[in-house]
């Protein structure tokens, strides 16, 4: 038993870590994972990839001079990323779609001193999306972390229990569930149908609930549309196509709620819904690793979900911050819905009008932390 481990055997934290095993071994169980919980294998955070990407040799002349003047507007932001910049070219090519399809005479936008136009901005788009493709793809990552995560909800958890299905909804771009829930022999689910090529055929995703199955809420590294199609396909790095590929398929937070109207989105979150909201008799837990909340539309699917529950979702996030913060914070404080809010913080344990603070720092938020506390190591 290491160190790091120990504390969480300590007598104040006990019944803690009991309830948390209890909790995320109930028959009905998501994960929503975010960002951080790809560090674990050596993939970069979003301030990472953004250096990565813009520094990246699949970004040509035009496009560095379109991040640049979208960089500009974004002086004094905190923590402006490659999503934001993305979010903002989308916002802008919207515009210029729109007048495009009127008539207008004045179809082109300026973004600082530069005025671009619908094919501009798609090209800008499209090799931000192949950097940032190649910034996660082409990286050697080590899938140790999630093969433990993934055989402790699957195998510990499940000991002695019948086998039960799990869905993860994916907030990063990565394929690094999937590869691991291949690799521990876990069948699954994504929505496609072939094999590591393969079509976008929702109708996989409905099953008598035995199985796990992968929501990519924002889109996938391997997922991309070929010229003339409207639903993704998984190709493979390398395939050649009769058709060319016209983009990878990919999608920041911000720009999300224009997109959840189009296939495949929709269809993703349609099949949420359904997930975080049990019919009655039923329970449901969704454990939260690698988020910070900080994607609106994901945060009121959420918030939706615990009040058309009356009481049947259960939410366990795991945050590095010393308290609630935001959402997590506004939750708690609701008498409605409180009861269901389990956050395990930086410093304590907060569940409902409950609070444990502790001194020292739990770091039970982390993944590689979570993986093995769930795989049963103390």
């Amino acid at each position: 038993m290491t160190d790091t481990l120990a504390m969480f055997s300590s007598p104040e934290l006990k019944d803690v870590m009991q309830d948390m095993r209890d909790l995320l071994s109930q028959s009905r169980l998501a994960f929503l994972l975010g960002a951080g919980c790809s560090k674990s294998a050596g993939l970069p955070l979003m301030p990472e990839l953004t250096n990565d990407v813009l520094e990246h040799e699949k970004i040509g002349e035009e496009t560095k001079q379109i991040l640049n003047e979208v960089r500009a507007l974004f002086v004094g932001a905190e923590l402006a990323t490659i999503e934001d910049y993305m979010s903002e070219i989308v916002d802008l090519l919207s515009i210029a779609e729109r007048r495009t399809q009127r008539g207008a005479t004045q179809s082109k936008v300026f973004i600082g001193s530069v005025e671009k136009d619908v094919a501009e901005l798609q090209a800008a788009l499209n090799e931000i999306k192949q950097a940032i493709s190649s910034s996660i793809g082409d990286k050697e990552v080590d899938v140790a972390t999630h093969q433990k995560f993934i055989r402790a909800i699957h195998g510990s958890l499940e000991a002695g229990k019948p086998s039960r299905g799990v869905d993860y909804f994916i907030l990063n771009y990565d394929t690094l569930i999937e590869d691991a829930l291949g690799l521990e022999r876990v069948v699954y689910l994504d929505g496609f149908a072939g094999a590591a090529t393969g079509w976008w055929e929702p109708s996989t995703f409905r099953t008598d609930g035995k199985v796990a199955r992968v929501f990519k809420i924002h889109g996938s590294i391997d997922w991309c549309l070929l010229e003339g199609d409207s639903l993704p396909k998984r190709i493979r790095s390398g395939i050649k196509t009769e058709s060319a590929k016209s983009h990878v398929l990919i999608y920041p937070a911000a720009t999300k709620y224009q997109e959840t109207q189009r296939d495949p989105f929709a269809q993703i979150l349609n099949y949420m819904r359904q997930s975080l909201c049990p019919s009655e008799r039923k329970e449901m837990v969704l454990a939260i690793c690698g988020y910070s909340f900080g994607d609106p539309h994901i945060d009121s699917e959420i918030e939706n979900a615990l009040y058309r529950s009356e009481g049947r979702l259960t939410i366990a996030a795991f945050v590095g911050t010393d308290n609630p913060e935001g959402k997590l914070k506004d939750w708690l404080a609701d008498s409605e819905i409180s009861e269901q809010i389990r956050v395990y913080a930086n410093k304590g344990f907060f569940h409902g009008d409950k609070e444990l603070k502790l001194d020292d720092v739990i770091p039970w938020w982390k993944f590689e932390i979570i993986a093995r506390l769930l795989g049963g190591e103390r």
